[in-house]
């Protein structure tokens, strides 16, 4: 046993994250407070980077640094989570096109699915601007695709 925090598991192109609900998570109805479904989502696309080899910190600890910000997310709440409950946030990097990753993301409590997310994170330089991700970040996320764009099998 190890006292290190899990970063969650793979099964195929689908990243697992388990997380509980705790008090500090739920609004006055002990229900999840809507908010904390995208701090969830951030766990899981986070934890689910690192498992491919990449983390954070190491995109800063470049010559030329870089990061990722969310450009779009959509939610879609479908059902409540509630304290206590045991969930699984679900992680699939769908495809890199230029410097923008799509993503989509669920929480679900055992074969319930209770919100879904549609997202598209942005690699930038830390100046805000825009770039294409190195080819090393591609070639450790592109086991995990699922499609692939003309242009970026150029790069």
């Amino acid at each position: 046993m190890t006292d290190r925090p899990t970063a969650g598991r793979f099964e195929g192109r689908e990243h697992r994250l388990p997380v509980r609900v705790y008090y500090e998570d739920t609004d006055f109805t002990g229900l999840v407070y809507h908010a904390n479904y995208v701090r969830y989502f951030e766990r899981g696309r986070s934890d689910c980077l690192r498992l491919m080899g990449i983390g954070h910190a190491e995109l800063l600890d470049h010559d030329q640094p870089m990061a990722f910000v969310v450009s779009k997310m959509a939610l879609t709440f479908l059902k409540p989570a509630r304290i206590d409950d045991e969930l699984v946030v679900r992680t699939w990097y769908d495809a890199a096109k230029g410097p923008r990753l799509l993503i989509t993301q669920e929480v679900a409590r055992g074969d319930d699915a209770l919100c879904r997310a549609e997202v598209e994170v942005v690699c930038i330089h830390m100046d805000g601007r825009p770039r294409r991700p190195t080819k090393a970040l591609i070639e450790k996320v592109s086991p995990w695709l699922a499609a692939k764009t003309p242009a970026d099998a150029k790069d």
